[in-house]
């Protein structure tokens, strides 16, 4: 079983920068590939970014490639997400994740967190 915590959501305008955490515990944090998800009100759960077991491979979703970054601390046993130039249309509740897949994608998370708000303003 793994536990996973996340922070850092909030308010910000758009144009600003918010950095999210996730911090896992429970069973060996290095064995799972890692991502970020997000839901927006009236919409499915999608995929943002994730990274390999070893943060040596990162996937994004065309809507924040070059905005977004994902990384990883595998003796923290944490990951988090980077957001630039943050948009309205990226408000949404961010969910972290974990996985033994290579390609984390919604349908094959094992472990989700509670989420964290982030809400973003013109």
């Amino acid at each position: 079983q793994v536990q996973l915590v996340e922070s850092g959501g909030g308010l910000v305008q758009a144009g600003g920068s918010l950095r999210l955490s996730c911090v896992a515990s429970g069973r060996t944090f290095s064995s799972y590939s890692m991502g970020w998800f997000r839901q927006a009100p009236g919409k499915e759960r999608e995929f943002v970014a994730a990274t390999t077991w070893s943060g040596g491979s990162t996937d994004y979703a065309d809507a924040v490639k070059g905005r977004f970054t994902i990384s990883r601390i595998n003796a923290a046993n944490t990951v988090y997400l980077q957001m630039n130039s943050l948009k309205p249309e990226d408000t949404a509740v961010y969910y972290c994740a974990a996985g033994i897949s290579y390609r984390l994608r919604v349908s094959n998370v094992d472990y989700w967190g509670q989420g964290t708000q982030v809400t973003v303003t013109v």
